[in-house]
C-alpha cells in the first residue's frame, strides 16, 4: 500500500516528512532522538536523518502517548525502556483497571463540554474587561 507522501510502505522518510506526518515541528523530533534512545534514525552526510518504517511507527507511538494520552516524558521513557511492544492500557497496574467503553466518554460529549468552558471563558473575559 502507498504512502499519501508518494513514498513506498517500506522507504525511508526525512525528518521533514515524519513532522508533516505527525504535525510536529522538525526540532521536537530532534529532541525525541536525545530522550529516547530507541529512536535512532540514519543519519548521513551533514546529519541528514533518514527513519526506517519502524522509526516513523516509534514516533507516531512516542506522539500519541505524549501528545494525545497524556503520559509524560518519563512516563513514556520507562513504558519504553521496557522493551515490550503491548498497549499502554496493558501496561497498567492490576489495581487500575482499563476504562470500558462505557464509562470514555464520547467525542460528542467532549465537544459539547469544551464548548461550554470555552463560553464560559469567554464571558469570564468580558466581566474582568
Amino acid at each position: 500500500m502507498a504512502d499519501p507522501s508518494g513514498k513506498a510502505e517500506g522507504a525511508f522518510r526525512t525528518i521533514g516528512e515524519v513532522a508533516a506526518e505527525l504535525g510536529l515541528p522538525q526540532h521536537i523530533l530532534r529532541y525525541w532522538e536525545t530522550r529516547f534512545p530507541q529512536l535512532r534514525p540514519l543519519q548521513r552526510a551533514g546529519n541528514r536523518r533518514y527513519y526506517r518504517p519502524a522509526d516513523v511507527a516509534l514516533a507516531r507511538r512516542i506522539d500519541r502517548l505524549l501528545n494525545h494520552e497524556g503520559y509524560t516524558m518519563r512516563g513514556v521513557q520507562k513504558l519504553l525502556a521496557q522493551g515490550d511492544s503491548s498497549e499502554p492500557a496493558q501496561a497498567l497496574p492490576a489495581a487500575i483497571p482499563a476504562a470500558t467503553p462505557a464509562v470514555q466518554p464520547s467525542v460528542e460529549a467532549l465537544i459539547a463540554i469544551r464548548s461550554v468552558l470555552a463560553d464560559a471563558l469567554a464571558e469570564d473575559q468580558r466581566v474582568h474587561i
